[in-house]
This record gives C-alpha cells, sequence and structure tokens, in this order.
C-alpha cells in the first residue's frame, strides 16, 4: 500500500468537499481532494438551486458568484400549482438582497465544475478514481485507505462524502441509515419544440401538484424547459428495475393530460430515477481529527431547495472555526454553530416532501388551504426568511 502524508485530506469532490477545500486553503491549510469517481464521469442529478444564502456563502468563501454560476440563470421566485394550472400561491425564494444577489438554478455537473476550476486555480490538488474504504484517528493523525490500495495520512480528514458516508460510519458504526421520503427524482432538460403556453416567465420556478404526482419546470435563457417530477413510491428503486422506455412511459401516464406530459414528450433524456433519502439527526460530527460537512452530516430532502446551500454554509464555517479555534475545538465550534440550523432545514424538507404524497382526500384539503395559509404567513413577512437570510461569516484569508 502507498501511503502519502499530507496536511488536509477531503474525501469527496462534489459541492461539500470542493468547497470545504477551498475553505481550508483560505484558513492556512493544504488540503487535497480525494474524489471516487473519474474526472469525465457523468455526474447525478439534474439541476440544483442555489438559494441567496447559498450564493452570500460563495462570496464568503472569495469565489464570484457572476463566475462560477455563469451557467445558471436567476429563480427569484415560485410559483405553486394546482393540476388544472391553477395558482395556488407565488412567493419569493429569498432575496434580492442589497447588492442584487437572487437565487439561481444551475445544472449540477455545471456547478461542479465551476467549483472544481476555482479550487484549481487556487491550487488545491484533486486526485480522482480515490473511493474511501476506510479512515482511523491516531494520537499523531489521521490516515485514510482507498479502494485502489493507496493511503493517505494528514493532520484533518473531512468527510463530504455524501448520504453513504464512509467516514461517518468509520466514527460511529452505528449512525443512523438514511431515511427514504416515499419519493423518486427525476427530470430532464427539452431539445424539442414545445407549446409557447408551457414555457413559464424567466425567473419564475413553477411547481405542480398534479393528481397523481408533484412536477417542477423553469425556463432557460436559451429557451429550453429545465424540469423535475417526485413520483411518489412505498419503496426505493432499485438498479435496472426500469430501462428507458419504461420509465418514460410510467411518467407519461403519470401526467398525461398535464404540462408535464408535453414536457416530458420534448426531452430526449430523461435523467434518473433516484430515491430521495434524508437523514436523521447524525449523533457524531467528528473526533478528535475527522469532521463530516454536507450530505455526510446533514442530508436534506431535495424539497428543501437547501442542499447545496447548506454544503456551502459548512464550508465557510469550518474554514472560519479552524481559523478561529485549535483544531479539535475548532471541530466542536464548527458543530454548534451548525447543527441546529441543519437539523432544522432538514425538518422543513421533510415537511415539504410529505405534502408531494398527500392522497387524495389530503390533496384536496391542501389545494383548498394553500391560498389562505400563505396569505396568512406572509402578513407576518416571509415565513421562510430564516433561511434565506441567514449570512455565514466571510473567510479572512490566513497569513501564508
Amino acid at each position: 500500500m502507498t501511503t502519502r502524508e499530507l496536511d488536509a485530506i477531503v474525501i469527496g469532490g462534489g459541492i461539500a468537499g470542493t468547497a470545504a477545500a477551498i475553505a481550508l486553503r483560505i484558513a492556512g491549510r493544504r488540503p487535497v481532494i480525494h474524489e471516487a469517481h473519474g474526472p469525465g464521469d457523468a455526474e447525478r442529478g439534474v439541476f440544483v438551486t442555489i438559494a441567496v444564502n447559498g450564493v452570500n456563502a460563495l462570496r464568503s468563501l472569495g469565489a464570484d458568484p457572476a463566475v462560477v454560476l455563469a451557467r445558471g440563470f436567476a429563480t427569484p421566485r415560485l410559483a405553486l400549482r394546482r393540476a388544472s394550472g391553477r395558482l395556488l400561491a407565488e412567493l419569493p425564494l429569498g432575496g434580492p438582497t442589497p447588492d442584487g444577489t437572487v437565487t439561481t438554478t444551475i445544472r449540477r455537473a455545471d456547478l461542479y465544475a465551476a467549483l472544481r476550476a476555482e479550487a484549481e486555480r487556487q491550487g488545491i490538488e484533486i486526485v480522482y478514481g480515490h473511493r474511501l474504504v476506510t479512515a482511523r484517528s491516531g494520537p499523531h493523525g489521521v490516515t485514510a485507505e482507498f479502494a485502489n490500495g493507496r493511503a493517505a495520512t494528514g493532520d484533518l480528514l473531512v468527510g463530504a462524502d455524501g448520504l453513504n458516508s464512509r467516514t461517518r460510519t468509520a466514527m460511529d458504526p452505528s449512525s443512523p441509515a438514511p431515511h427514504f421520503l416515499g419519493l423518486l427524482d427525476t427530470g430532464g432538460f427539452t431539445d424539442a419544440p414545445v407549446d409557447p403556453a408551457l414555457v413559464p416567465p424567466p425567473g419564475v420556478m413553477q411547481m405542480s401538484f398534479g393528481r397523481k404526482a408533484f412536477f417542477g419546470w423553469a425556463a432557460a435563457p436559451d429557451g429550453r424547459v429545465w424540469w423535475f417530477a417526485n413520483p411518489p413510491r412505498k419503496r426505493p428503486v432499485e438498479p435496472g428495475e426500469f430501462t428507458a422506455e419504461s420509465w418514460r412511459a410510467h411518467l407519461l401516464g403519470l401526467f398525461e393530460g398535464e404540462p408535464g406530459g408535453d414536457l416530458i414528450r420534448a426531452t430526449g433524456e430523461i435523467l434518473g430515477p433516484w430515491s430521495t433519502r434524508d437523514l436523521p439527526r447524525v449523533p457524531v460530527w467528528h473526533d478528535d481529527r475527522m469532521v463530516l460537512a454536507g450530505d455526510a452530516a446533514h442530508a436534506v430532502a431535495p424539497s428543501s431547495g437547501q442542499g447545496a446551500s447548506m454544503a456551502l454554509e459548512d464550508a465557510v464555517v469550518l474554514g472560519h472555526s479552524l481559523r478561529e479555534h485549535r483544531d479539535q475545538a475548532a471541530l466542536a465550534a464548527y458543530e454548534a454553530a451548525r447543527r441546529p440550523r441543519v437539523e432544522k432545514v432538514v425538518a422543513h424538507g421533510r415537511r415539504s416532501s410529505s405534502t408531494k404524497v398527500a392522497g387524495p382526500v389530503g390533496a384536496a384539503i391542501r389545494d383548498a388551504m394553500t391560498p389562505l395559509v400563505m396569505r396568512m404567513l406572509h402578513r407576518r413577512g416571509d415565513p421562510q426568511a430564516w433561511i434565506f437570510e441567514h449570512r455565514v461569516p466571510v473567510l479572512a484569508r490566513a497569513p501564508r
């Protein structure tokens, strides 16, 4: 086994891992990102929303949101609709802030590529094909062992290795398993002309409580429509359970006579399906030398619209804590700052998911009550302000 000595080991080259590495670099560390997949492998998922709080976290990392999110587009408002198309409510998705920052939607692969380019610009090394097998802390450092037979030792390890984190189970073999939310996730991008009536106005994310499943869509600047769907499901999807043809047929059956059906027909490649999961409370976030970030610590339901933003906030707070405290105290300070907020966001996401799986009676009650509830909540201000208006500290660069 070949062992490499490093200052900081980052496990995972997704949003959380790459952002954490950038934060560690600013805080004076010399991180190396270890990514399980190859550099050319397609990223899972369709697109993500970076809410205003996430855009500001990018800025706190020293990254220019206009550059990192250049291939995305602004989606500052959300329209909730019935299957018939009738508007139930329209609400802001945070912002705009005084500097003009708004929530932005971007393809997941484009966000990954932009963050990795920013990491490389800052001199951070990324090694591919390094899938973590196990990690262990000792009095003199932490060691990570990979499936390719290589190993790395360092002073600090950041486990940003996602929902099924090996870092999390290495620290706590009894850590909870991810919880299936009763929804699948799928989506795509239209590449054939669609009825202009189906193309929503710019800047508004449309979401519909369909008769059989939830559907969301938005218009990109090039005229294509980006969409996702959350079909309800009692059990997780199994690998190979659907072919591309059978999955398309299943979706068309769910959305026949609704906008989703026409948008699905105009899409050449449908991505997914994936099972949606979140994590109940994770008891152990860190030990003396290992710490979790992103989905490894607090996977949130996609319905929250906050997964990527929470990962970016984590990175900034972790870097700030390491600048302000010694290692063990820094990791404790990071957890103390992040745990209450992310657990509240996880609970919010789970509640949002539950509205998508309501039966016929529950759906009728939901559709009847939504406008009234929204009016009552907005009389007291934006009910989601606690999510969007949160600000992490600007990360000060350590002297070299």
